[in-house]
């Protein structure tokens, strides 16, 4: 009988690691499913230029896995049960319930609304494909009907920022507002905070600093301080936060929900299960969590394809690097910073700024797409059996190759 995995969530982390798996193992005694709710690879580090109006490619699933004999089940995943080891799901047809030997969680994270009214009713986000084109509608519903429009951005992370300064580059009619809950910027460093006001200065973006939204309704904003900021469109992008699944399944979680694993992404409380990408709770080799991010996803999801691999067939485990060496963020298209953290994740003095950050940035979306896209690409075709008496609780098998 064939050793079945499931991997769940085919983004950044799932649709590599699952591509690898297929590569690296062979198909006589391992069968490969992915399931995915979503026809299409979203590349969800450009969903905000999707809602401003840019076109993004969206490779189907069905071909970046063809050839690769890795089953692709379309379906929204409703629940894990790690004793019985099956994956509950939704979709056309009724769903039903999917066995699994080894499972890989890689469901991602969606927006957080910190319990603030109004946000799930009246917010649009840019984390997922289909609610950056509700987005996008919406704004070309401003602009069909002759009117600028406000669009008001609650959040000054990296998101907030991206999307701020894409859509007031990409539709200059817009009235952008920026709100920030501290310092715009806080955690750059100095040149490169003064680079960025410089940028919203330059494509007309209104920042409103040391603001805390108190609630959202449909065509304003309710601020702590009394302030009522107007709005034909508040888009929320104020934190992220992971399925409830993994909680709700009974494997062990942080507070957040986020999946408690070994230095091998393996779960502390179910040993078959693994997790990567944002899904998981890792330490970085700079003894500080790793954040969520597609560079986060691309090291977890490497060193859960490692272990999966070393533990079927009986090889030792290489631990791979968990880095986290810096930001890298688009101001529109023709501008960017490139900011790089040291050991303890504080902002290096230096930066890139400019068209050569923006030019990075590109190059590593488009790297980013075509490695997920092209999972097997350039690699060796091991097709590399299960041992005889392994499965996924084989050996704790640490260093090499």
């Amino acid at each position: 009988m064939k050793h079945r995995i499931v991997v769940l969530g085919a983004g950044y982390a799932g649709a590599y690691v699952a591509g690898n798996l297929a590569r690296r193992l062979s198909g006589a005694d391992t069968e490969i499913t992915v399931v995915n709710a979503e026809p299409d690879f979203v590349q969800r580090l450009r969903l905000h230029q999707l809602a401003a109006g840019q076109d993004i490619e969206a490779p189907k699933l069905a071909d970046v896995f063809a050839g690769t004999g890795i089953r692709l089940r379309l379906a929204h995943v409703t629940a894990v049960d790690p004793e019985r080891q099956v994956v509950a799901m939704a979709d056309a047809d009724g769903g039903g319930e999917l066995g699994y030997d080894t499972l890989l969680y890689t469901l991602g994270s969606a927006v957080a609304d910190h319990g603030v009214p109004g946000v799930a009713e009246h917010a649009f986000h840019v984390t997922s494909r289909p609610a950056a084109l509700r987005l996008r509608e919406r704004l070309d519903s401003l602009g069909r009907r002759g009117e600028g429009g406000s669009v008001l951005v609650v959040g000054d992370g990296l998101t907030g920022i991206e999307t701020a300064t894409e859509f007031a580059e990409s539709r200059p009619g817009l009235s952008v507002t920026l709100v920030a809950r501290g310092e715009l910027g806080a955690r750059l460093s100095a040149g490169a905070r003064s680079h960025l006001r410089q940028a919203c200065d330059r494509l007309g973006i209104t920042v409103l600093e040391h603001a805390s939204v108190e609630s959202v309704e449909a065509t304003r904003v309710l601020c702590a301080d009394g302030t009522v900021l107007a709005s034909d469109a508040t888009v929320w992008t104020a934190g992220f936060a992971v399925n409830p699944i993994a909680a709700a399944s009974g494997l062990e979680v942080t507070d957040n929900g986020q999946i408690l694993v070994d230095r091998t992404m393996r779960s502390v409380s179910h040993p078959n299960v693994y997790a990567a990408g944002d899904s998981v709770y890792t330490v970085g080799d700079n003894g500080r969590p790793l954040p969520m991010s597609c560079a986060s996803a691309g090291y977890t999801g490497q060193q859960a394809m490692k272990a999966i691999v070393g533990r079927l067939t009986g090889r030792k485990i290489a631990n791979i690097k968990l880095d986290y060496v810096g930001n890298h963020i688009s101001l529109g298209r023709r501008d960017g910073i490139l900011q790089l953290v040291d050991d303890e994740g504080q902002a290096k003095p230096k930066y890139v700024g400019g068209r050569k950050a923006a030019r990075i940035k590109a190059g590593i979306l488009n790297m980013s797409l075509w490695t997920t896209s092209h999972p097997t690409f350039g690699l060796p075709k091991r097709n590399r059996h299960v041992a005889a008496g392994q499965d996924a609780f084989g050996g704790d098998r640490r260093v090499a190759a």
